[in-house]
């Protein structure tokens, strides 16, 4: 059944009609690839600085106070648990990119071209549903998140300069504003290609407030004189059995969130330049570093933030601290927060605005106002002309006006990313890389391998359905008591 996809797909060359009508001489020449496209340029730290600008994001703040509702056994079992399946089943996805041979094969440019190459019908649909509402939603989590730092900032100068009885109270709706248009900046960049320089400043900016975090969490821990925390996590007494289990379920939403880059895998493997080795070699390198790093600097802030905090361990670890002393130092590490979320932003946004784009053009391929590009002078040298299409500039500023808008309605920062988390993990992360593999591999039914497979697809099923309870319980719970546009 599946399987005809992607045999079709063996059927046809790596090149577009469009590509033959351009002739011999430009797809073998040095400025394009065997598919017509401007030649790719992308290397394996260039694919792990985009994989950590995705993983490495505002998830690492919630770490500490997810291993607090699971406990010192579960949290970082857990933590290992999904760094773990995310690697593995990131390897079976990575071979997607090209059907059929991993060096000369059709390249599927998106997560959806994947999937349509390899599976069929209700399927395809149901990937780019998921694909794109998840890809909203974290960019509505990431403009809550910055937001949140922003706020920090401020109120930490405001109890520098006024003193710890001043309520410093700011609304977050002027800081959401100013996150927005900065977005509206950036979003005109035109690819994943133009945004590597981005990529590689947020990756920078993610290690820079990580390890700030980490710092203080270990600081904290000498200043207790121990590791606070229990096994089992948050004592029933701070809160009521029925409370802890959907806090369980939400804190595994938030790591689930941590480790959630799949679904814009396959776009920053199609930036890796053309074999050899293949791109799903070096694909898989770069997870493997990105992976590896990112556990590690998971584990430890998110096991010294717990221990340092105990079952008090705070939803953002930085706020955790106060707004006192060292506030330049947390100062610091919230400006960093800002300006990895500004490239985390357009990391998960770029699959979203190409879909649209191209959508557009195939639709209304002779209207101008969609096709056209405008070049701005900027300097004598053609290289620094700016490039603006017009559709590009109005639907995504519209969309970061839309999210803006959103996160000022909803701005729950624990809970929105564990219910993001948890709508995403199991049909993007494991679901499709698994049955694209068991289809490309063909893999036989009930055999040993097809069993496994299925028993790791359905485990993570049941984890995601109930992180997903979870975070919705917890948002169902803060909107009893938030006004629209009230937040300080």
């Amino acid at each position: 059944m599946e399987g005809n996809g992607a045999s079709n797909n063996c059927q046809f060359t790596s090149r577009t009609p469009s590509d033959v009508e351009s002739g011999e001489s430009q797809c073998n020449s040095d400025r394009f690839d065997d598919d017509g496209r401007p030649k790719r340029t992308g290397t394996v730290w260039t694919a792990s600085a985009h994989i950590i600008t995705a993983v490495i994001g505002s998830g690492v703040l919630s770490l500490a106070w997810a291993v607090g509702q699971l406990g010192w056994v579960a949290g970082p079992g857990i933590m290992i648990l999904f760094s773990f399946v995310t690697y593995y089943t990131s390897t079976l996805l990575s071979d997607c990119y090209r059907s059929c041979d991993p060096s000369t094969g059709k390249r599927n440019y998106t997560y959806k071209d994947a999937v349509q190459a390899n599976l069929s019908g209700a399927k395809v649909k149901m990937c780019g549903f998921l694909q794109y509402i998840n890809l909203i939603g974290t960019a509505i989590g990431y403009t809550i998140a910055a937001t949140s730092s922003m706020v920090a900032i401020k109120r930490s100068n405001c109890f520098h300069e006024n003193g710890k009885d001043d309520p410093c109270q700011i609304s977050s709706n002027l800081y959401m504003i100013i996150f927005g248009i900065v977005q509206i900046i950036f979003s005109q960049f035109p690819n994943f290609e133009k945004i590597a320089g981005l990529s590689i400043i947020a990756a920078i900016m993610s290690f820079t407030y990580s390890t700030i975090g980490l710092a203080l969490g270990i600081v904290q821990v000498i200043e207790n004189g121990g590791f606070k925390g229990s096994l089992t996590g948050i004592s029933i007494g701070l809160v009521t059995p029925v409370h802890k289990i959907w806090l369980v379920f939400q804190a595994i939403g938030s790591i689930a969130f941590a480790y959630s880059f799949s679904l814009i895998l396959i776009e920053i493997q199609d930036t890796i330049k053309a074999p050899p080795p293949s791109e799903a070699k070096v694909m898989k390198r770069a997870t493997s570093i990105s992976i590896s790093a990112t556990t590690v600097f998971y584990l430890l802030c998110g096991c010294m933030g717990y221990g340092g905090f105990g079952d008090l361990a705070p939803g953002n670890l930085l706020t955790g601290f106060g707004f006192y002393n060292p506030f330049w130092l947390l100062d610091i590490a919230n400006a960093a927060i800002v300006i990895h979320l500004v490239g985390a932003y357009q990391v998960y946004c770029q699959p979203l605005y190409a879909f649209i784009e191209n959508w557009a053009k195939g639709t209304w391929p002779n209207c101008k106002f969609i096709t056209n590009e405008i070049t701005i002078p900027m300097s004598l040298s053609k290289s620094y002309n700016l490039n603006i299409n017009l559709f590009r500039l109005t639907w995504r500023s519209l969309f970061v006006v839309l999210a803006t808008f959103i996160s000022m309605l909803m701005p729950f920062f624990d809970d929105v990313v564990g219910l993001i988390g948890a709508i995403g993990f199991w049909p993007m992360t494991v679901y499709f890389p698994i049955e694209m593999y068991i289809v490309q591999k063909k893999v036989p039914k009930w055999s040993t391998r097809w069993i496994w497979l299925q028993l790791l697809s359905s485990l993570c099923l049941v984890i995601s359905v109930a992180a997903a309870i979870g975070s919705i319980v917890g948002i169902v719970s803060d909107l009893k008591v938030y006004k629209p546009f009230k937040t300080t």
